[in-house]
């Protein structure tokens, strides 16, 4: 191993980082336990001793002091000179009133159907497939909901808290000059096309999904809300039909969700109904184009072992546009995690 440059700090070993490595399931655990304890809640602007958090969350002190610790490593709280803890900007993400918290989020990923997918990645790898169907006895969604409500609900509040982070950059990247009506394709609770509503006042939307996410949108877009006027809730699945007209569709977060073969079939099936010359626009990570591939390829390989879906780079989302029969535009960066894929419904 070279020597590290002058005033550098010494490489850790290769057999310590594969151990770090192979082990980093801890982190997860320890992640998820402080946002089941309530530690963030727990801890205000002052510091607190171990043995005071102890108290607030119902724990153990010396057992609580091992999993502070653990965390802090990460830079998930601060311990104090005093051997008290405090705030760090991550764990401020766990409180449950964080304004873009991760709180859900933290949940979902150490979730018990999470530890059982990931255990057999290495089979999702040999067969192409996702394990989740074998394991559960269907998929994730109809699983989610139907057997366990209250992780569905989990996955719903996780997945609108991650869409307000990037719902106003999105929205800032996103030219809709020339839209009068935007839809949302599998676009949840509304998160994204609400700001696009409050952005642009003479837009109207139309929010599609699946029937119980639509019956839980945004109540600013619901009868009575204070955008329902421009906004149309329509529920049913895009893999049977999308009876909506629109200027452009949006397709955030849902793409990768699927194979080629599905993605394609899909995305024919929204064009077969949509307007010659409208738009449709997968708002996405891009592979190769990422500054965070540490976050995009391993939500590759969860694509892969929840749905059977995947990340992409920009040659495959191409493919998969035209082969639906769809002309391929651009892509443009957003200053967030995602792109903007852009594609347009040929005329006849």
């Amino acid at each position: 191993m070279a020597d590290p440059a002058p005033g550098a700090a010494p490489a850790t070993p290769a057999p310590l980082r594969l151990h770090a490595l192979a082990y980093s399931l801890g982190v997860t655990a320890a992640v998820t336990a402080a946002a089941r304890l309530g530690l963030a809640d727990a801890l205000g602007e002052e510091p607190l001793s171990v043995g005071a958090l102890a108290t607030a969350v119902g724990a153990d002190e010396e057992t609580l002091g091992q999993l502070l610790r653990a965390l802090a490593c990460h830079e998930v709280f601060r311990e104090t000179e005093d051997g008290g803890y405090t705030h760090t900007e991550m764990s401020r993400l766990l409180r449950t009133d964080a304004p873009a918290g991760r709180r859900a989020m933290a949940l979902l990923a150490g979730a018990p159907f999470a530890w059982q997918i990931w255990s057999r990645l290495d089979e999702a790898v040999r067969s192409g497939q996702s394990v989740f169907q074998d394991l559960y006895g269907k998929p994730l969604f109809a699983y989610l909901h139907q057997d366990e409500p209250e992780l569905g609900a989990l996955f719903d509040r996780a997945m609108a808290k991650s869409g307000e982070t990037t719902a106003a950059a999105v929205a800032a990247a996103l030219d809709l000059s020339g839209t009068g009506t935007v839809a949302d394709i599998g676009g949840g609770r509304g998160t994204l096309l609400r700001t696009l509503l409050d952005r642009h006042p003479a837009l109207n939307g139309v929010l599609f999904d699946l029937p119980q996410v639509v019956a839980d949108a945004d109540p600013a877009l619901r009868t009575g809300g204070e955008l329902a006027d421009r906004c149309r809730l329509v529920a049913g699945d895009c893999h049977v039909g999308v009876p909506v007209k629109a200027d452009t569709y949006l397709l955030k977060g849902v793409v990768h969700m699927w194979n080629d073969a599905t993605a394609v079939a899909a995305l024919r099936t929204l064009a077969r109904n949509a307007p010659a010359g409208s738009r449709v626009v997968l708002i996405e990570q891009v592979l190769d184009a990422t500054d965070t591939p540490e976050i995009a390829t391993v939500m590759n390989l969860l694509m892969l072992v929840s749905q059977g879906g995947r990340e992409r780079t920009e040659r495959e989302l191409r493919s998969v546009l035209t082969r639906a029969g769809l002309e391929f535009c651009s892509v443009t960066p957003t200053g967030s995690v995602v792109h903007l894929v852009e594609a347009v419904v040929p005329g006849p």
